[in-house]
């Protein structure tokens, strides 16, 4: 990887990227209801204003595998189920038959003050996901595909009958399989940020870059992967799930990061979306015992 002078932020930039309050309770839960596509769990929560409202992306787990759908809110915190947008289909030979986890629609903007809103590319609406090719939770190295709607309630996609963009020609650090993607474009390209795992066990997941002209031909980046674990830090073990922001003259990441005993939130920097600067401590800390995050945030 080429070297670029590591960024330091005065305390006032840094203070800018900084939620030290938490809501007590969590806003989605799983349902716990026999049969739901969320019974045992809600994961990797994407929000946007759309319509007349808040929606909410996100992933329902049932002891099967993943299914996607949307949820509603005039505040923030009290959401309404929506509908089932990414749904098993096990009785297809699809390479997302088991079903998947839909993680970021493209958005007008990147800029972090802006409300998120959708942007529409060839007059239509895309959504990025990824798929396990087992059942299970998380069984398979997952492929990432992108689907596309014109409707408005967003409630009926289309599903590429291939993935875009899959693990089998890639480096040795993503052969376990691909997860969550965060898409922008810039500057006439489009930048797929994606996490991945090796084949270890016990396994490291990191952060690589694909970019593309017409989001169908990627090509990867020769440093990857570009955001990387630390020896010996709170993120020794996972650099994942990217939500990538840009902020006057610097993109900002907050990430998912994983070390001894917990997950919790991390924040990197970049000038140039290759050669980024990690925030050396978590900026969302585990809960404390009692608290629902206690374990991991």
């Amino acid at each position: 990887m080429s070297k670029q002078e590591k960024i330091v932020l005065s305390e006032e930039r840094l203070s800018r990227y900084l939620t030290p309050y938490k809501y007590p309770e969590p806003v989605l839960i799983g349902s716990g209801e026999t049969g739901a596509f969320d019974e045992q769990a809600v994961d990797i929560s994407f929000v946007f204003w759309h319509g007349d409202c808040f929606h909410m992306l996100y992933t329902g787990f049932d002891g099967v595998g993943y299914q996607s759908a949307l949820a509603t809110s005039d505040d923030l915190l009290h959401w309404e189920h929506k509908g089932i947008i990414l749904p098993r289909r096990l009785d297809t030979d699809r390479w997302d038959r088991v079903g998947g986890s839909a993680t970021w629609m493209i958005k007008e903007s990147n800029n972090l003050y802006d409300l998120p809103t959708l942007k529409k590319v060839d007059g239509k609406y895309w959504l990025v996901y990824h798929s396990y090719p087992q059942q299970g939770y998380e069984v398979g190295p997952a492929e990432i595909g992108l689907a596309w709607t014109t409707g408005e309630e967003l409630l009926d996609w289309n599903f590429p009958d291939e993935p875009i963009y899959s693990w089998k020609n890639g480096g040795d650090w993503e052969k376990g399989g691909l997860y969550k993607a965060c898409l922008i474009d810039h500057d006439g390209l489009w930048y797929l940020f994606y996490n991945a795992k090796d084949e270890g066990q016990p396994w490291f997941e990191q952060t690589g870059l694909a970019t593309s002209k017409d989001l169908k031909q990627w090509e990867r980046h020769p440093d990857n992967p570009l955001l990387r674990v630390t020896p010996d830090a709170w993120d020794q073990r996972f650099v994942a799930e990217p939500c990538i922001l840009k902020d006057d003259d610097l993109w900002v990441n907050f990430y998912f990061g994983l070390g001894p005993g917990h997950a919790q939130e991390g924040l990197a920097y970049s000038k140039d979306l290759i050669h980024w600067t990690k925030h050396p401590e978590p900026i969302i800390r585990h809960g404390e015992k009692g608290d629902y995050d206690q374990t991991h945030a």
